[in-house]
């Protein structure tokens, strides 16, 4: 197993955001919400080149892109998914306020325009006790269904590469759960897809072009490179700085893009102490 220690300080591509999360790589570039400002940006890692695409007010969080290459978008508090145009206008795509009292929160897009939707369950941020909670399915017209539940705390999720397998964390179990997506986008072969090193947290999640996924355990401060069963392959530690999110660059499985906070708490974000890191494995 690999293990790789990251100073706070070591190759930042991005600093000065409150909590950095669902963190997408999209032609070349990476774009992440920073969830506790509302504001989405774009970042070319290469250059350096940090681009502010949106704000709302609301907590931004997961996102994916439809076939017309419009951009998804999870509202994590008004419990809505933001569809932004191509040219920069936006529009609801769906009001799920009906069906959860809590935050919706990761989201991810199949190549034929549904996304998988996770939910809170409950108030996280007051300390109330873990209630378990459901994923929805969001068709392309906007219409939506519970696809899947039992869920403690449905987080990070992909879809492996070449296939039609969704991969969903559980931040309170150390487990991640997969389904095969069926042609009608139902949610088939309930499995564990691997069981994680008791105590894993996992946020985020990334996959990799081997179907690695990579874990991050906010928590216990480290980004976990798992296979399918369990296997640990690399650990990249992030001392004294909460794991949230990550993405592997498109172009080399052995970069590695990480994000971190200080704190889950709205509140205690605020002076703005959230990183983005590039780790090189090789």
């Amino acid at each position: 197993m690999r293990s790789v220690v990251i100073a706070p300080d070591s190759d930042q591509v991005g600093s000065g955001f409150s909590f950095p999360e669902g963190l997408r790589w999209r032609n070349g570039s990476m774009w992440f919400s920073d969830m506790h400002t509302g504001d989405v940006y774009s970042l070319d890692p290469d250059r350096g080149e940090l681009i502010k695409q949106l704000v709302v007010e609301d907590q931004p969080s997961g996102m994916g892109w439809l076939p017309d290459g419009s951009m998804l978008l999870s509202l994590m508090l008004s419990r809505r998914i933001l569809r932004v145009w191509p040219d920069g206008s936006t529009s609801i795509h769906a009001d799920l306020s009906a069906v959860t009292d809590h935050p919706v929160n990761e989201l991810v897009v199949d190549e034929l325009g549904r996304g998988f939707l996770g939910t809170f369950g409950y108030d996280i941020y007051a300390g109330e006790p873990l209630r378990q909670a459901s994923v929805f399915r969001v068709d392309p017209d906007g219409s939506f269904t519970e696809a899947a539940n039992a869920f403690d705390f449905p987080n990070g999720s992909v879809i492996l590469p070449g296939t039609t397998t969704l991969v969903i964390a559980h931040s309170f179990r150390p487990e991640l759960t997969a389904f095969d997506i069926a042609p009608d986008g139902a949610l088939e072969n309930r499995r564990v897809w691997a069981v994680l090193p008791e105590g894993t947290t996992a946020d985020g999640l990334a996959v990799d072009s081997q179907r690695r996924i990579w874990v991050s355990s906010i928590l216990t401060h480290e980004f976990l490179q798992v296979e399918e069963g369990g296997a640990v392959l690399t650990r990249v530690t992030t001392p004294g700085r909460l794991a949230v999110d990550c993405v592997v660059d498109g172009r080399s499985d052995e970069v590695l893009y990480i994000s971190t906070s200080n704190s889950i708490q709205p509140a205690e974000t605020k002076g703005h102490l959230g990183t983005i890191q590039r780790v090189r494995l090789s």
